[in-house]
């Protein structure tokens, strides 16, 4: 059931090409402030911050996808629950993938060197450390859109200010795993030390877990 329920949910989402927005606008900050030969951690830190609001972003537009009377005859087949973790989902997996091309494309981009130059990094264990992060915020991401779109907020004009200050407190708040994890990648730069974000990582599970899980009993109710 799970298994339709995210091809349904993808089919979706391609056929909508609502993706494309967030998806153009994260290859736009991308091509912005990143440059051949810049420091690959520095590099790969400004990638995963850059993948939150794409993410948050992704997750509303899977959660609106469906017209109501669609959403409607989804819960009544599979379970409002069940419905609504589908499209969550699969804005996360969309959003984990999106993450692992950036991070490829860092990898081959940035040069192997610390912040100024001083030290040698090894490139493919230093991508290691950015895709975790990049998953990190991805999951960060997730659990942003999980929370400012309906069930929990109806309004689309709230939904997208509460979308905006989430994914802002996200970033800076201390403590966020999100935050973590790109503090570590810039931290590691500095040092010339690559960093395992693991903590982060496992962090935001939690947090998009949990978020998932509040918004998906919403939708049972509502």
């Amino acid at each position: 059931m799970t298994t339709a329920l995210l091809a349904y949910q993808s089919g979706l989402l391609l056929r909508s090409q609502r993706w494309l927005a967030p998806v153009v606008l994260y290859a736009a900050v991308l091509a912005v402030g990143l440059q051949g030969g810049q420091p690959v951690l520095d590099s790969l830190g400004y990638a995963a911050a850059g993948l939150l609001p794409a993410g948050a972003w992704l997750a509303r537009i899977c959660v609106s996808n469906e017209s109501s009377a669609a959403r409607g005859c989804t819960a009544a087949a599979t379970g409002p629950w069940r419905a609504h973790f589908a499209s969550l989902l699969t804005a996360l997996l969309a959003t984990a993938l999106l993450g692992a091309l950036a991070t490829l494309f860092v990898a081959l981009l940035a040069d192997g060197v610390s912040t100024g130059h001083r030290v040698r990094i090894a490139v493919l264990p230093a991508a290691g450390a950015g895709l975790l992060a990049a998953w990190t915020c991805a999951l960060a991401g997730t659990a942003v859109g999980a929370l400012t779109t309906w069930p929990v907020i109806r309004g689309t004009g709230a939904g997208v200010a509460a979308l905006l200050l989430g994914t802002l407190l996200t970033l800076v708040a201390p403590g966020s795993p999100a935050r973590s994890a790109v503090t570590a990648l810039i931290t590691g730069s500095q040092r010339g030390e690559i960093p395992l974000p693991a903590l982060p990582f496992l962090g935001a599970v939690v947090l998009a877990g949990a978020c998932a899980a509040a918004a998906c009993a919403l939708a049972s109710r509502r």
